[in-house]
């Protein structure tokens, strides 16, 4: 939303700063401090410091985009009961979380572009003290592409025994344009369709994870894409390639990717939902919308989208050959295939797959704005749910999802291919 007025703009931006500065309190009213417990987020001006009630191991940092960010990641941290003091000109509000068991990351909101200098962490461990220092978006955007940053503690305080949780840290890639593509089977004619076939998290990225069994999404999401694959290849209808055949994690932006670089005809992004109410259940297929339809549908948005802060991975800016495409016509005819298709999957696979009532869904998830490429998001039940877990992890289940998608897949096909030879005919 733009402003007219410089002085309304101010005034609107101060409001919304004092309520992201409120909310950053609520926040950090969390768990009691313990070893390592965050006690302080300290901004003054350009400087700010990062307060701690025992030592911490060593932290690391990186920007993002979209919205922009400074996250920094603390190894031996924990999440505490930090007090937020600020007047820093570049930071709209601070939030922290428990990113895994030893490492907690706190989050700055930039209210302008910046960058993270001078970054310390004192002798005795109980401090992260760094600069914030305004840049232009150039220069920002450059910062990006460097990656994460890393400070470890010093050496004397590394040296003294201490009490350590054990943790395991693998580094993961930037996002690249050179990924390697997958391999395409089924059909050998090279003018049959092609479907990609997207097996939802994966790698550090488990998705969802159902409170008593323990399963997780990224496993059931790479079964069943594995299933869909292998009843579509049995068929010889179409052609198809998964974005993962493996426990790998791939950016968002690469997911999608790979179906404009093999020029698609179909993307089907494969995912499992969850809810904190445990009696909800279903399946849900999900089209682009640049507005949410409702409550749900946003909150699905943020969680997938939240994809964009895992691992260190910069997601939040798209590449220049898709973040310059607006929802032009092209977008537009996706879009609207794809809300075909989405109605076609629930009648045909409905036979063999339990879907919710309000089954077709609208969402602004970045895994389906392929400008080009119809794209679904099937959320194919909530793995929170007992009976709707066990249904997604059983080779049972998996084969009865695959069976239901090729259906809709071959209709939605020969649908196309009679409308393309009756306009031909005409």
């Amino acid at each position: 939303m733009k402003f007219g007025w410089t002085g309304h703009k101010a005034a609107l931006h101060k409001r919304r700063m004092l309520q992201s500065l409120a909310l950053a309190g609520m926040l950090f009213a969390g768990s009691p401090g313990q070893a390592g417990g965050i006690s302080a987020v300290d901004v003054r001006d350009d400087r700010v410091v990062v307060r701690f009630d025992d030592r911490v191991e060593g932290a690391s940092a990186f920007l993002l985009d979209g919205p922009r960010r400074i996250a920094l990641d603390i190894s031996g941290a924990q999440v505490g009961q930090a007090r937020y003091a600020g007047t820093g000109t570049a930071i709209a509000a601070v939030r922290q979380g428990q990113l895994s068991e030893g490492t907690a990351r706190v989050v700055l909101d930039l209210s302008a572009p910046a960058t993270l200098g001078d970054a310390r962490i004192a002798p005795d461990g109980r401090s992260l003290s760094f600069t914030v220092q305004g840049v232009s978006d150039g220069a920002f955007r450059n910062a990006i592409g460097k990656g994460r940053l890393r400070f470890d503690a010093p050496a004397d305080m590394a040296q003294r025994p201490q009490k350590r949780i054990h943790s395991i840290t693998v580094p993961i890639p930037a996002a690249s344009s050179s990924i390697g593509l997958p391999a395409i089977e089924g059909a050998r004619d090279g003018a049959r369709p092609l479907v990609v076939i997207d097996a939802g998290h994966g790698g550090h990225d488990p998705g969802a994870i159902n409170k008593e069994s323990g399963r997780r999404e990224k496993d059931v999401t790479l079964a069943i894409a594995q299933a869909i694959r292998d009843q579509l290849v049995r068929s010889g209808r179409v052609r198809v390639a998964l974005t993962r055949d493996d426990d790998r994690f791939l950016v968002l932006q690469e997911r999608y990717g790979i179906a404009r670089r093999l020029n698609a005809d179909l993307f089907i992004s494969v995912h499992a939902d969850s809810a904190e109410n445990a009696e909800a259940h279903g399946a849900t297929v999900y089209t682009l919308s640049e507005t949410a339809s409702d409550r749900e549908a946003a909150r699905l948005a943020a969680r997938e989208n939240k994809a964009d802060i895992l691992n260190g991975v910069n997601l939040g800016g798209q590449s220049g050959d898709v973040s310059s495409i607006l929802i032009d016509l092209t977008q537009r005819e996706s879009m609207n295939i794809s809300a075909n298709f989405a109605r076609l999957l629930q009648r045909e696979a409905s036979p063999y797959v339990p879907f919710r009532s309000a089954y077709h869904r609208f969402a602004s998830l970045m895994v389906l704005k392929a400008p080009d490429t119809p794209s679904v998001l099937f959320e194919t039940g909530y793995i929170s749910n007992g009976e709707d877990a066990a249904f997604l992890s059983s080779r049972e289940g998996q084969q009865k999802i695959a069976r239901g998608v090729a259906r809709a897949i071959e209709v939605h096909f020969a649908r196309r291919l009679a409308m393309r030879d009756g306009t031909a005919g005409g």
